[in-house]
């Protein structure tokens, strides 16, 4: 949190034979898995925090192929009808909780 980290990646270990982790002692499953979805749920409140906070700024953004396109901090905007590899000039309106929506802009003089 302290971080300012916006999207967390959370798997459960999974011990691999003849490694050293696998020879230490193993933590009980339901605990890892408790923890896990603790950690998720920690990174879904940080990531809708994110977003909201990218809500009313202007952003260049880089149109990807899939319509979508990418904030210079990797922040994920719906960008249809734009062409691929276009960098544009938007101010985010709002989010769906998982990704940015826009309206583009003028660039800045």
């Amino acid at each position: 949190e302290e971080a300012g980290i916006a999207h967390l990646h959370v798997f459960p270990y999974s011990p691999r034979p003849g490694t050293p982790a696998a020879r230490m002692p193993q933590l009980d499953r339901s605990l890892v898995k408790d923890r896990a979805a603790r950690l998720r749920a920690t990174g879904h409140r940080l990531h809708q925090s994110h977003l909201d906070g990218m809500v009313g700024t202007r952003q260049w953004l880089l149109v990807e192929n899939n319509g979508l396109a990418h904030t210079e901090n990797f922040t994920l905007v719906a960008a249809a009808g734009l062409r691929p590899g276009e960098l544009v000039p938007a101010t985010i309106t709002g989010h769906n909780g998982k990704h940015l929506d826009m309206q583009l802009t003028a660039a800045a003089a």
